[in-house]
């Protein structure tokens, strides 16, 4: 398996506070079949324009240094787009998956669905692949909006443990699946015990082997070469399994 949306580098955001925290994290995930895994801390788009800041640099050497020989770790960052990006944000390669075409992104939790188009649109036209990080939690995420980014060029990336979830993003994150509109899943790891198993597990339940080998290898594989991802065929889940989830988790609302 292989995770493109983490937040592992230590004291640079709100994931992993110490190296010693990532690296424990590091080492479930590779106990859990993670092979590869993509460092992605927070950026506004402003600070994309800059470059990595010095502290990031600073971090992942503290890690690497530390960290276990699995996963295989890469550079990267969820990129804010709260103003359009500038062009400088192409130059460094760190901001990048793995210095690719392909670039994290994410909104804020309100935003209009032409904002996102308009903002992925840009980045684009850049000549960029944006991932959109958990498209799922966006106010204006449906099948339909959804359809109209994934048509501008843009790359769904749906949180894994989110599929598990009773909550109204679990839904909105399940209806991608059904649709065959999530190209690939991460954990969005902070040192927890968020990981991309559980979404295998509960996938292949559902009949989707086929489905979960694409979002959680072949598709994220494809990222990392700089490479295009394969269509994920549509996956009807089964309405016995979805009502033991909502009996898991006590009922909420977002």
């Amino acid at each position: 398996m292989i995770d493109l949306h983490s937040h592992l580098l230590p004291a640079v955001d709100d994931g992993a506070r110490t190296v010693e925290q990532a690296v424990r994290t590091l080492h479930a995930m590779a106990h859990s079949g993670v092979t590869d895994l993509c460092l992605t801390p927070h950026l506004t788009a402003s600070q994309a324009e800059q470059g990595i800041p010095p502290a990031y640099d600073a971090a992942f050497l503290a890690l690497r240094a530390a960290a276990p020989a699995a996963p295989r770790l890469y550079r990267g960052a969820e990129v804010m787009l709260d103003r359009p990006l500038g062009p400088a944000a192409c130059d460094d390669p760190a901001v990048r998956i793995a210095g690719t075409r392909y670039m994290l992104v994410e909104f804020p939790r309100l935003v209009a669905g032409e904002a996102v188009r308009s903002a992925l649109a840009h980045v684009i036209s850049l000549g960029l692949t944006p991932v959109l990080a958990h498209p799922e939690r966006y106010s204006s995420c449906s099948v339909e909006s959804v359809r109209r980014w994934r048509a501008l060029g843009a790359v769904m990336q749906v949180d894994a443990t989110t599929l598990l979830s009773p909550r109204p993003r679990g839904e909105r994150a399940r209806r991608l699946v059904e649709a065959g509109l999530a190209d690939i899943l991460a954990a969005d790891n902070h040192g927890d015990s968020r990981m991309l198993l559980s979404a295998w597990q509960m996938l292949e339940e559902h009949g989707g082997r086929t489905q979960a080998h694409l979002l959680v290898s072949r598709n994220p594989a494809a990222i990392l070469q700089d490479d295009l991802t394969e269509e994920v065929p549509p996956l009807p889940l089964k309405a016995s399994l979805l009502e033991r989830l909502r009996r898991l988790w006590a009922p909420t609302d977002e």
